[in-house]
């Protein structure tokens, strides 16, 4: 039986399931009355910063050092944080701004890498995998899921990655992406009818080799 490739887990999904510490109901409220403390964010969001890189089309290699300049931005700007959006929202904006300079550097080098040319090793820590045929259709799963989300460009897979995979409403979407919600319904439709026309080829090609052997 195959793996549904969105509900696969990457590594930053780790502690995902588990319950916020207490600090981060006030982390993704608005309207704050002083910036929360560096170490609480990094606390609260690195694993939603670590997963949403991955997913953003960011190589495995890369994803670390994406990651550390993200929070050296955020290490920055703090101070002057207003809580006029959630840090979450405030957080994923400087995100996408950095995943944006890697990708131009990316393409000054010669070209982004395809993620089916990332090696499989370190993809998949996942404790609920107990033995090797399950860790295996979860490794699987995640390296089909990162294939099918390179198949979209880069504004339709940012907003696939938050509603399907991260849960993140439509008005949510709107003001983490700074686009009008009707733009982020109609990239979303489309988002998803290519996702499954993806998916829909992947498994046809899987019957006919099955078929063939």
């Amino acid at each position: 039986m195959s793996a549904d490739p969105r509900s696969s887990t990457d590594p930053g999904d780790r502690g995902h399931a588990e319950a916020p510490p207490v600090h981060a109901l006030a982390l993704t409220s608005p309207r704050a009355t002083s910036p929360p403390s560096f170490e609480a964010v990094y606390e609260t969001y690195f694993d939603f910063v670590w997963r949403s890189a991955r997913r953003l089309g960011v190589a495995e290699a890369a994803v670390d050092d994406v990651v550390q300049d993200t929070f050296l931005v955020v290490h920055r700007r703090l101070a002057e944080f207003e809580g006029r959006s959630s840090v979450k929202t405030w957080l994923f904006a400087i995100l996408l701004r950095v995943v944006s300079d890697w990708r131009r550097t990316q393409r000054r080098k010669g070209g982004l890498a395809s993620l089916d040319q990332v090696a499989p090793g370190g993809e998949i820590e996942d404790p609920r995998a107990r033995c090797p045929a399950a860790a295996l259709e979860q490794a699987e799963a995640v390296r089909l899921l990162h294939r099918l989300l390179d198949e979209l460009d880069e504004a339709k897979r940012t907003v696939f990655v938050l509603a399907e995979l991260e849960g993140t409403t439509a008005p949510e979407i709107s003001e983490m992406v700074g686009i009008p919600l009707n733009t982020v319904y109609s990239r979303l439709r489309a988002a998803r009818l290519e996702f499954e026309r993806a998916l829909a080829r992947h498994r046809a090609r899987s019957r006919g080799l099955r078929s063939s052997a």
